[in-house]
């Protein structure tokens, strides 16, 4: 349970909800008691005298019970109220990609709410090729709602998407044709050792002239050298930077198929 600390942005935040609802702490109070005898929780139960003293900012809620009451009389969805109280299932960058665990484990299928959905493309614009690599953002000319799946775990806030084209081999098998990366458009800067092992060595996605490439790089003055992986069997490039080479970014993730599905 957190702990009972003033909170006056919680209870400011908590209030604008109920008015909005158009709901006295006395209804919210008597909404609490239905939704306590439903769930067969007394801890569901909200007292106009705590309410009130949330609101004024006297302490911050820490009983999850009652959060989840709040929720289903505001309307608001989990992240909604656990960001009211400085928390939220939005706010770790990630995913899971984030949590730095030391042992493997099985996470499990990724869930997806009823109605749940996420702004996708769904038509590929009609001079792209997905034999090409290219920004994702330039390769659809169609966008629409789509059931909320893999893609809910990209950091979609500070990145974004490249796609590598079918044909494209460069970083194989660091990453594959036909795999989305997440590009940190702040890391720019291109590092020039620091690794162990080239599976440690930073990737980047250049964008050059009339196409795209995701490669290991190196700088040297106004030369920029566009780097496969060993097992390529591709040569090193070289082009003139910053004239005919912009570097969108660092990749920070991959998501990427390892084996074609049964059925597929």
């Amino acid at each position: 349970m957190l702990a009972s600390s003033p909170s006056p942005e919680a209870g400011k935040r908590l209030r604008a909800a109920r008015l909005r609802a158009r709901l006295s702490t006395r209804q919210v109070e008597r909404l609490s008691h239905e939704i306590a005898k439903k769930e067969n929780n007394r801890d569901c139960c909200i007292s106009h005298g705590w309410l009130t003293q949330v609101e004024n900012g006297v302490f911050r809620p820490g009983n999850i019970y009652k959060l989840y009451t709040l929720g289903r009389i505001y309307k608001l969805k989990p992240d909604e109220i656990l960001s009211f109280i400085g928390l939220g299932l939005r706010d770790v960058d990630g995913g899971y990609m984030s949590l730095n665990l030391p042992r493997t484990y099985l996470v499990g299928p990724v869930h997806e709410e009823p109605g749940q959905t996420v702004l996708a493309p769904l038509g590929l614009r009609g001079t792209s090729r997905l034999e090409q690599t290219d920004l994702f953002s330039r390769m659809f000319d169609k966008w629409g709602e789509i059931p909320v799946g893999l893609l809910q775990q990209i950091d979609l806030r500070n990145s974004v998407l490249g796609y590598i084209g079918l044909e494209d081999r460069t970083m194989y098998p660091w990453v594959r044709p036909g795999s989305l990366v997440q590009i940190d458009s702040r890391q720019k800067a291109i590092k020039t050792g620091g690794w162990k092992h080239e599976s440690e060595r930073p990737i980047y996605f250049v964008e050059l002239r009339k196409s795209c490439v995701c490669s290991w790089c190196d700088l040297d003055g106004s030369q920029l050298f566009l780097i496969p992986s060993s097992q390529s069997g591709q040569q090193i490039r070289r082009v003139r930077y910053p004239m005919d080479a912009e570097i969108v970014g660092r990749v920070t993730a991959i998501i990427m198929r390892m084996a074609e599905r049964l059925g597929a």
